[in-house]
């Protein structure tokens, strides 16, 4: 029996995550304020935060860019598919787990563009997470013939 991800719902992960890409510098700016925070770090830890503030965009970026244009490839059952799944869930699953665990004790400010972005953004993760974990069980399930 074969297993597959409907191919319109791996592509709008794709985009989900070039958007959040795509908006991560506004959030940063607009609610965290984090360009102020990392002002007061010293001028080497500036550079490491912007750093890997750079890695997440482009991690996001990427990974949305290799859903919507190898979104067949995904599934295949290949070692390459099911490392790939594999990576991009336990990122999105370790990315709602700190979310989970971390950022509700700390303030978002009251607006309700920010309270409703921050529920649609914690959705957008929770999706990606369910999407990348089910290609890789799909994957997992093809390369082992189960």
């Amino acid at each position: 029996m074969t297993y597959n991800v409907p191919n319109w719902l791996i592509i709008l992960g794709g985009i989900g995550q070039i958007f959040t890409a795509l908006i991560y510098p506004y959030i940063r700016h607009k609610v965290f304020d984090w360009y102020n925070d990392v002002k007061q770090l010293k001028p080497l830890n500036q550079e490491i935060a912007k750093t890997y503030g750079r890695y997440i965009q482009g991690l996001n970026f990427s990974f949305g860019l290799i859903a919507i244009l190898l979104h067949t490839d995904l599934q295949n059952g290949t070692r390459l598919a099911l490392a790939l799944t594999g990576l991009i869930a336990a990122y999105w699953i370790g990315k709602v787990a700190t979310q989970i665990a971390y950022y509700p004790m700390y303030e978002i400010p009251k607006k309700m563009i920010f309270r409703v972005g921050g529920y649609g953004m914690n959705i957008l993760f929770t999706l990606f997470a369910v999407v990348f974990a089910w290609l890789f069980a799909v994957n997992l399930i093809a390369y082992f013939n189960l």
